[in-house]
């Protein structure tokens, strides 16, 4: 499936922030890419700010546009505020929560253990990057994928991240989703009103 495979320094530079993982080109070039970049841009437009911001979303929880346009629709017909239960449901896809729990550095190799099945949820192993996860639902690293180098390091580095709607075992290499999170505490800097603007034109 296509995905953006692009600069990852360019994105965070656009954006000023680090949205594709940790970026040393933020630091050394703190202004938009290319050549104008350093040159102070006119005013966006309304719809250039919405836009900006459901792109940043898309990059951020890497969702394609017809995947995200699903999203949307679906959160816009269940109950509650549709931004934040938008961000509800890019939060509880099983490749975020690969990544929130630390077993992978990235959502992009949260996405690349799920798609060769080194994850299990509930005892039944899922190899679908965008599985909606319940609360209670149990998640962990399949028996014979527990040596992988690459999830030995990135629980090393990362199993220290805390998020009060998840549970994590180190022991047994499994975590439990204890509930779908509120607004407040989804980390990630979006502005889910201006996404709800630009698809209620």
């Amino acid at each position: 499936m296509a995905r953006y495979r692009g600069p990852k320094a360019k994105v965070s530079r656009r954006y000023g922030e680090p949205i594709l993982g940790p970026s040393k080109a933020l630091q050394k070039k703190a202004y938009p890419p290319g050549m104008h970049g350093k040159n102070r841009r006119r005013k966006q437009s309304e719809y250039a700010v919405q836009l900006s911001e459901k792109q940043k979303a898309k990059y951020i929880y890497g969702v394609l546009e017809k995947q995200f346009a699903n999203l949307f629709d679906k959160a816009s017909r269940k109950g509650g505020v549709t931004g934040e239960v938008l961000l509800q449901m890019l939060e509880s896809r099983l490749d975020n929560t690969v990544y929130r729990l630390g077993i992978a550095p990235t959502r992009r190799a949260a996405r690349q253990l799920v798609l060769h099945k080194h994850i299990v949820v509930n005892g039944q192993v899922v190899n679908i990057a965008s599985y909606a996860l319940k609360a209670g639902d149990i998640v962990e690293v399949r028996e014979r994928s527990k040596s992988l180098e690459v999830i030995a390091n990135s629980l090393a580095v990362y199993s220290n991240r805390k998020y009060p709607w998840l549970e994590w075992d180190g022991s047994a290499m499994s975590g439990k989703v204890m509930s779908i999170p509120q607004r407040d505490l989804i980390p990630e800097n979006i502005n889910e009103q201006l996404i709800v603007e630009l698809y209620s034109k």
